[in-house]
């Protein structure tokens, strides 16, 4: 009788190295990450900085309390912070991204056995953590001059047409937000290099943002259908790729 052995994660073999499928990915995110500070300015760069340096720290320190080899020079880490201060806006104190870091790399990620054990994405489960934490920090969005602003998708919810025309929805400009979600030309245009790179497939993000048309078309926010608007708003196209 045969004998059959299962390995751990992954079990589709690359040529790809995976610190350079996280260079890949560092690098479809520069667009975003450029417009986002070109948006919100300096305090948006710190808080990038801050954490990536944070979540590169906290994977080094966990590894060498518990003698694992240490890994963050397969950029992962890196990854994990910049999509984390991404998803905050450019208001948030300093502490912010340096204590969503810290529960994003410790125990989304290496808690459950490091990368490619891990059950959810570390930066959103910091940033669930985050806002379920602190309720009242600004870690939700901000406008242009760093103050907490209505988004388009919040005005949305409320089943009314936001103020910002679709130029605006479409090239992040006049537009409140999280730093790495305003957006959405320079999310594609990291998208499309992905998937040339052949990193991802277009199934995935294809097929997300096919179904929020189509149940927004059909479905609506309090009778408003304006499915174009939906797609091109809010992290949806960041969650996407």
């Amino acid at each position: 009788m045969a004998n059959f052995v299962v390995s751990g994660t992954p079990h589709v073999r690359s040529k790809e190295s995976i610190q350079s499928i996280m260079r890949d990915v560092i690098i479809a995110l520069i667009p975003a990450t450029a417009m986002g500070i070109y948006f919100f300015g300096i305090p948006a760069l710190i808080l990038i900085a801050v954490s990536i340096v944070a979540s590169v720290f906290f994977e080094w320190l966990y590894q060498k309390l518990l003698k694992k080899p240490v890994t963050i020079s397969d950029l992962s880490a890196v990854v994990t912070g910049l999509l984390l201060a991404m998803n905050l806006p450019a208001s948030a104190p300093i502490w912010v991204p340096i204590v969503g870091a810290a529960f994003a790399i410790i125990f989304a990620k290496q808690l459950f056995g490091g990368l490619g054990q891990n059950f959810i994405n570390p930066a959103l489960a910091g940033r669930a953590f985050l806002l379920a934490s602190y309720p009242t920090a600004p870690v939700g969005f901000s406008g242009a001059d760093a103050v907490a602003v209505a988004t388009p998708l919040a005005t949305l919810k409320t089943g009314a047409m936001p103020d910002a025309s679709l130029t605006d929805v479409i090239l992040g400009t006049n537009i409140g937000g999280c730093i790495g979600e305003t957006c959405a030309v320079a999310l594609i245009i990291g998208g499309i290099y992905l998937l040339v790179k052949h990193v991802i497939s277009w199934r995935i993000p294809v097929l997300y943002i096919l179904t929020v048309f189509v149940l927004t078309a059909a479905i609506g926010r309090k009778g408003l259908r304006v499915p174009v608007y939906e797609i091109f708003t809010g992290g949806l196209m960041l969650g996407a790729f």
